[in-house]
């Protein structure tokens, strides 16, 4: 195909482009020129900034498929659907699960409720509310102005090389460092996450079908717990390693919090609203060709090619506190 990829050069887009190239697509990337920007010195550049409504180095242009890795807000989608509209483009837009109204229950599925701005002005993010809301709206403005030929892709936890979150990233490599290892209970929680690879090749696969509509997309495609996926983490680690469990209630009363101080961990027994986070219904994405590689390859691969940040987990003084009390 001809694709066009808008950003391709941080975490999933980056992955899409190689995704893209290793199929042989002819790939085209629109960005500012400001994040990795020697990158992919094969594919075409295009330069732009889609806040400041500067597209023109894409007019005149056809693809056959279009990946937006990027857009936060409606005006962004809105203006690059103007453009593609009369190319008979396919425009596959990545979504988040941050969609969903009520994520208190576990297997909630595309029909859910979703958030809605009050001011369908807004563009400022300025809670996970408001960027559900926005994201949601980005999928209402695309399948209007592009019917039939939208995929918007309400993804999980992204995992993998070149994760500029951390969060994943926090317990494969703080497990790696081996001792004593502040663990979250409960440790039967379901926990879901794609590999950003394994994300790329279905929606290019998925943008070849021509295929469209709303669907989750994350993992796995069997249940997978918290204390299941530390248990993995430990078996790489070259130095002995001691998972010592706490209660959720005791964490939440230190001041820990879910999903930022301990990444993964939704805290489901306190935070009733949180309890079905990790666990959406990906049957649709399954049965339109989802896969996801072995869990210890994701593992290995995060190890060698994926850092820690500042962002997420507990620093090594906070977690020792934790652990003496």
């Amino acid at each position: 195909m001809r694709v066009l990829v808008l950003g391709g050069t941080l975490f999933l887009g980056r992955h899409v482009v190689e995704a893209a190239l290793d199929r042989g697509d002819d790939v085209a990337i629109f960005n500012r020129g400001r994040t990795n920007a020697g990158l992919f010195p094969a594919v075409e550049h295009l330069r732009g900034d889609r806040d400041a409504g500067n597209l023109d180095s894409l007019r005149g242009r056809e693809w056959d498929a279009i990946v937006d890795t990027s857009a936060r807000v409606p005006r962004w989608v809105r203006d690059i659907a103007r453009i593609a509209a009369d190319t008979g483009a396919h425009y596959t837009f990545v979504s988040s699960i941050s969609v969903y109204r009520d994520l208190s229950a576990p297997g909630v599925r595309e029909d859910a409720p979703v958030h809605a701005l009050e001011d369908e002005t807004v563009e400022q993010i300025s809670d996970a509310v408001t960027y559900g809301a926005l994201k949601a709206f980005c999928e209402r403005t695309l399948e209007d102005a592009l019917p039939r030929r939208t995929l918007s892709v309400r993804a999980g936890l992204i995992v993998g090389p070149y994760d500029n979150t951390g969060r994943f990233t926090y317990w494969v490599h703080r497990i790696a460092r081996g001792g004593e290892v502040l663990a979250p209970e409960p440790r039967d929680q379901p926990v879901q996450f794609v590999h950003a690879r394994d994300l790329a090749d279905w929606m290019l696969a998925s943008a070849e079908r021509r295929l469209a509509g709303v669907f989750n997309a994350t993992g796995p495609d069997t249940l997978l717990t918290l204390g299941e996926l530390l248990d993995a983490c430990k078996e790489l680690a070259e130095t002995p390693v001691t998972l010592r469990w706490a209660d959720e209630h005791f964490l939440v009363e230190q001041g820990v919090e879910e999903w930022s101080d301990l990444p993964l961990w939704v805290a489901p027994g306190v935070k009733e609203e949180n309890a079905g986070l990790m666990s959406v219904d990906v049957s649709r994405a399954l049965a339109e060709g989802l896969r996801f590689r072995p869990l210890p390859q994701t593992l290995r691969e995060t190890l060698a090619a994926a850092r820690p940040t500042a962002d997420a987990g507990l620093t090594p003084e906070r977690e020792q506190e934790l652990l003496a009390a």
